[in-house]
């Protein structure tokens, strides 16, 4: 089994690793998109650069990577735990080797971890993100909130011990990514959605 999990787990770091924004901003727009805004490859970034029909075919394709890679064994007919799988991809995604292990913020992908394992604790994860964002038009507090969300809703739905501290994990880890935006957000320097506001300022 510890093979397995080795096999699968690189297989999943190696899905989280396509760099969906870099793809799509130079394919359709030949546009790096870590030349511009916070360089990061991820959904946000592209959305702020890119606009909104780019931002969304990023974020689909960072959400679908940790879907796929997350039921990867089932395809196989493994029986492996999923989180653990899940996980590389993620990794993958913050740390790509196909762009010099400078990725995005494992806040899309470990939805599609979420989506893997559990489609009703999705679902509700991203009422959450949506909810937030539409009221205060900041992504990176709507991710934040959904990370958090996902932990506590996770205790009452899903009763999966392993699966509450997995989420924890990610959470602290996407806070931690969001370190620098929880900063500018109590200086009210954090820039807000552009494609919810007229004027974004920063």
């Amino acid at each position: 089994m510890v093979i397995e999990y080795i096999l699968f787990i690189l297989l999943a770091y190696i899905i989280g690793s396509i760099p969906s924004a870099l793809i799509v901003g130079k394919a359709g727009y030949n546009i790096d998109v870590r030349e511009h805004g916070s360089g990061n490859l991820g959904a946000t970034n592209t959305f702020r650069t890119l606009g909104k029909k780019a931002g969304i075919i990023v974020l689909i394709a960072d959400i679908l990577k940790g879907t796929i890679a997350t039921i990867l064994p089932v395809l196989f007919g493994f029986d492996l735990y999923l989180l653990v799988i899940g996980l590389g991809a993620v990794i993958g995604h913050v740390y790509p080797v196909f762009a010099r292990f400078k990725g995005g913020k494992a806040v899309a992908t470990s939805a599609g971890i979420i989506l893997g394992v559990n489609a009703l604790l999705f679902l509700i994860v991203i009422a959450s993100f949506v909810l937030v964002l539409l009221l205060s038009k900041y992504v990176s507090l709507a991710s934040m909130t959904a990370g958090v969300v996902s932990v506590i809703v996770s205790i009452f739905i899903a009763q999966d011990l392993i699966l509450t501290i997995v989420l924890g994990i990610l959470a602290v880890f996407i806070l931690y990514k969001h370190r620098q935006n929880i900063v500018r957000i109590i200086k009210r320097e954090e820039p807000k959605a552009s494609f919810l506001v007229k004027n974004n300022s920063r």
